[in-house]
């Protein structure tokens, strides 16, 4: 994986070139965000352009062997280790086929996605003790390219006590050569004294831009859809993977969201309740999606009420309905709409009847709509 491969991170790639060449290369980093921003991805690369052996400009060769080997995840002196169910197995080799198989699939991924991966019941995966030795014993072989020897730890807060101490002694006694990437999602869960052996790197929110120009060039996606999407995924590439496995051109969110407020501000109740009907059939994780989908139009509402337009990241199509909609949103109402969304958001979780929680919803978004 080369950094071209890592959407967005400009600044941060640039840093760790920058790095490589002048020979500033610490030997514990830490690249914290979440997960959709690229983190695991980014380390990949980084640990390329460190082995490559015909370093360019921006990026890595991507032809040398070290580069090809990498590609694959096969290079020898690359290592990786991450969460596993324990009691399925309490190191990562046994998991190293999968794990090689899903990065190489999409390096976007959650632990959740990486749960059920590797276990049908879904049981929590941690990093423990076993693992850590591993990680040891690993690290004290000789390095078969003579050069640097790299182990990116994914999801490091999933660590048990005794696995962080034991790393933390590690880090501490480095081998030498020797570099470590701790790619976490929430590095508050670390331990400080783990964190303060790093080099810290915080990875922002992927640019709107980015994302829809990936959109439309890996997903032939037209203006309209990119714009839609990559302006509701708000920087997570994996929320935009999973807007785009849910959406389409006959029933898109925003279609859905457009029906719910032009049928409640009318109070046209045959086409609340045929609204109502509709929605309970699209299926659970749509219906989950299309809620988070209005907290992110009403916000958008707000800001273009209260801030300024540029800072308004919506479609073209979008745009002109808020243009309409906007002022009906205001401070009378917009904590009743949140609320609403949310208490909708956390029944339907629990498996609430569809049907009439979206039919709850239309009223609620009637009085709300008319609220002085």
């Amino acid at each position: 994986m080369q950094f071209k491969d890592v959407i967005g991170q400009d600044n941060i790639k640039e840093k760790l070139i920058h790095g490589v060449q002048k020979n500033k290369i610490s030997h514990a980093q830490l690249f914290t965000g979440d997960a959709g921003y690229g983190a695991l991805g980014l380390s990949i690369a980084y640990a390329q352009y460190v082995f490559c052996l015909d370093k360019k400009k921006n990026d890595s060769c991507g032809t040398c062997s070290s580069c090809l080997k990498i590609n694959e995840l096969q290079h020898p002196d690359l290592h990786f280790s991450f969460p596993t169910v324990q009691s399925e197995s309490t190191t990562s080799n046994p998991f190293l086929s999968h794990w090689i198989g899903q990065v190489k699939k999409n390096p976007y991924f959650t632990l959740f996605d990486w749960t059920q991966v590797i276990d049908i019941k879904e049981r929590k995966p941690i990093i423990s003790v076993d693992e850590c030795r591993e990680i040891q014993r690993k690290l004290t072989l000789t390095s078969y390219e003579g050069g640097y020897k790299v182990m990116i730890i994914w999801m490091p807060e999933q660590m048990n006590l005794s696995c962080s101490n034991k790393l933390l002694k590690i880090l501490e006694e480095p081998q030498d050569k020797t570099i470590f990437i701790l790619v976490s999602q929430d590095d508050e869960i670390l331990i400080d004294t783990i964190k303060s052996r790093c080099q810290t790197i915080h990875l922002n929110r992927v640019d709107n831009a980015a994302i829809k120009l990936h959109l439309k060039s890996k997903y032939q996606l037209d203006q309209e859809q990119s714009e839609s999407i990559a302006s509701f995924s708000e920087g997570n590439l994996i929320k935009a993977y999973e807007l785009l496995d849910l959406d389409d051109d006959d029933n898109t969110l925003s279609e859905h969201f457009m029906g719910l407020m032009r049928s409640s501000y009318k109070k046209n109740v045959v086409e609340m309740m045929n609204w109502a009907e509709g929605m309970a059939q699209i299926g659970k994780e749509r219906q989950k999606f299309f809620l988070i989908y209005c907290s992110h139009m009403l916000r958008q509402c707000i800001i273009k009420n209260y801030g300024s337009i540029d800072h308004v990241k919506v479609s073209e199509s979008e745009l002109s309905f808020l243009n309409k909609f906007a002022p009906f949103i205001n401070g009378n109402n917009i904590r009743e709409f949140m609320k609403s969304i949310d208490e909708a958001y956390y029944q339907l979780d629990r498996n609430a009847n569809p049907k009439i929680l979206f039919t709850l919803i239309c009223f609620q978004s009637m009085r709300l709509l008319h609220k002085a």
